[in-house]
């Protein structure tokens, strides 16, 4: 399996090492794949569809900053 590296800052990495029990890289892992999956249901529609590329963007942003609020409260 190939091996990527992330970086995050000092302050995270303390919080991530205080919870031992959690698999971390399983959880980037999870987290990439539904990033990709998103990313995949955003192209299909925006191929079907007469949309601009810029439009599809824009409407991209909208649901992600809409998925944020929904799962922040």
């Amino acid at each position: 399996m190939p091996t990527i590296t992330l970086s995050v800052p000092v302050d995270l990495k303390r919080e991530m090492d205080e919870e031992r029990e959690i698999n971390w890289s399983e959880v980037a892992r999870t987290a990439i794949k539904l990033k990709l999956s998103q990313l995949k249901i955003l192209k299909s529609i925006s191929a079907k569809s007469r949309l601009t590329e810029r439009d599809a963007l824009e409407l991209g942003r909208k649901i992600n900053k809409s998925l944020h609020q929904r799962y922040s409260q």
